[in-house]
């Protein structure tokens, strides 16, 4: 059996193993999450920027034979932002790519890393988006960030936010840990991991 064939899901050394699409998840005032730290930090020690744009042209060669495939007409950009390999698609008619809160993004995601791997061996921190879906939805995500700080301000008591992806726990992340006197820590498992925004002296 070939190398290919024996490659699942499981088996591959992800680049960001549980954690949001745009980096490792931060909590309170920063701090990562010891469980959803990159494995050995692959991506930092052996990736250069050469390397992370061959990463995406990878990606964006498989996410445009799917696009073929699915008779679907999209524009495809590739670039590296934020020291990660980035594949953007606009076009009319892609909805279903993004699909209930991203879903169907994140599966596509991670099969463009999935691509990438079999290439290179080396794991892969690619973000994919589709029709903008991400800048729209980090909007979303800031307003539900700060309205659960200003809950915890007004009560101060815990606020539970409803079961996130890791890449909108990340946005959450990223408002709340902005704000002095609150912090944020998630809690649970995939695929009910949520966010607690707590008060903080």
């Amino acid at each position: 059996m070939s190398t290919e064939e024996t490659v699942t899901e499981t088996s591959i050394p992800r680049a960001d193993e549980s954690q949001d699409a745009e980096g490792t998840e931060a909590t309170a005032k920063g701090h990562i999450e010891s469980t959803e730290q990159e494995p050995g930090g692959t991506e930092q020690r052996a990736s250069t920027e050469g390397d992370l744009f061959r990463q995406s042209e990878i990606a964006a060669d498989y996410v445009e034979g799917l696009l073929d495939v699915l008779d679907y007409d999209g524009d495809i950009d590739e670039l590296v932002s934020g020291g990660r390999p980035v594949v953007e698609v606009v076009g009319g008619r892609l909805e279903n790519l993004v699909g209930q809160r991203g879903a169907t993004l994140e599966a596509l995601q991670e099969l463009a890393r999935l691509a990438v791997f079999r290439q290179t061996g080396t794991p892969s921190r690619l973000l994919l988006d589709v029709g903008g879906y991400r800048a729209g939805r980090r909007k979303e995500l800031a307003a539900v960030a700060k309205n659960a700080v200003e809950k915890v301000r007004e009560y101060g008591e815990p606020v539970r936010l409803e079961p996130m992806s890791a890449f909108e726990r990340k946005c959450v992340h990223d408002v709340v840990n902005a704000i002095d006197g609150v912090a944020s820590e998630s809690e649970g498992v995939e695929p009910s991991r949520r966010i607690i925004v707590r008060p903080v002296d």
